[in-house]
């Protein structure tokens, strides 16, 4: 089976992005492993299908590099809407997408990055959790995908690798979570570091970026609009508080296109 897919990344945060538009998806888990696997496949940390939709401009299926499929992906959906419109499959700049975790809005800016409008977050709840025989504080909300934010005082030096695991499969959490770090530098930025559910340790993860940002505004801690230093780039994230949406700016690139052999 001939596969042909494109190779895209949003801040270093890496896709493979598959045109389901013609036919019906039907991939396997195993096939997807192997196509996220970066010594016998392409490699990415996550998958994205492109598929029609009877209620947005498109549906959007995002598989993490396990072979699990999620809710949402930020960053992906900004290569999302790239891919799109490169391909010619639509000539409009902004889209709606139906996602797991609900619509989503993606629009090409004129200065060549993205936007979303990720939808309204869950209301933010701020719990300690015991952690391998320690106690840890977190802020827990949705943007589409579960999210648990530490508030650390060096993002270098932060236990991602470690207790990140560790909180991805905590009881309190029966489908998983990501696990987020956030430097506090200033009112208007911070540093970031996630350990994604079913992916590791990501460059960048778009929902993480908004999940801090509102964990961090809600405890007062930041001001509307914030920059998140991620270790693959920088985006920028908007959110008024209460009910109202969460808004991510950032890149979008294509590296290559090709066609695997499945």
């Amino acid at each position: 089976m001939k596969l042909p897919f494109t190779k895209m990344h949003g801040a270093g945060n890496d896709f493979v992005v598959l045109d389901f538009t013609r036919e019906e998806f039907g991939l396997t888990k195993e096939q997807l492993k192997r196509i996220a696997d970066r010594h016998f496949g392409v490699g990415c940390d996550q998958i994205l299908v492109v598929e029609p939709s009877q209620q947005s401009d498109f549906r959007y299926r995002i598989f993490n590099a396990d072979g699990g499929e999620v809710e949402q992906c930020g960053n992906g959906a900004r290569c999302f809407v790239k891919f799109v419109h490169e391909r010619g499959l639509t000539d409009k700049k902004e889209i709606t997408v139906e996602t797991l975790g609900g619509t989503i809005q993606p629009r090409l800016e004129a200065d060549g990055e993205v936007s979303v409008d990720m939808g309204k977050p869950s209301a933010p709840l701020l719990e300690r959790l015991n952690v391998q025989g320690r106690h840890i504080e977190v802020t827990i909300l949705s943007i589409g995908n579960p999210h648990a934010v530490q508030v650390v005082p060096d993002v270098a030096s932060a236990p991602v690798t470690t207790q990140g695991p560790q909180i991805e499969i905590h009881p309190r959490f029966p489908n998983r979570v990501n696990a987020g770090y956030m430097q506090v530098l200033d009112r208007r930025s911070i540093a970031l570091r996630v350990w994604e559910r079913g992916a590791g340790e990501t460059l960048a993860c778009g929902t993480g970026a908004c999940a801090a940002v509102v964990a961090g505004i809600s405890r007062k801690l930041l001001d509307s609009p914030v920059t998140v230093q991620t270790r693959g780039g920088t985006l920028t994230v908007s959110w008024a508080g209460g009910d109202n949406a969460v808004f991510m700016k950032g890149p979008a690139v294509t590296v290559f296109e090709g066609t695997l052999e499945l």
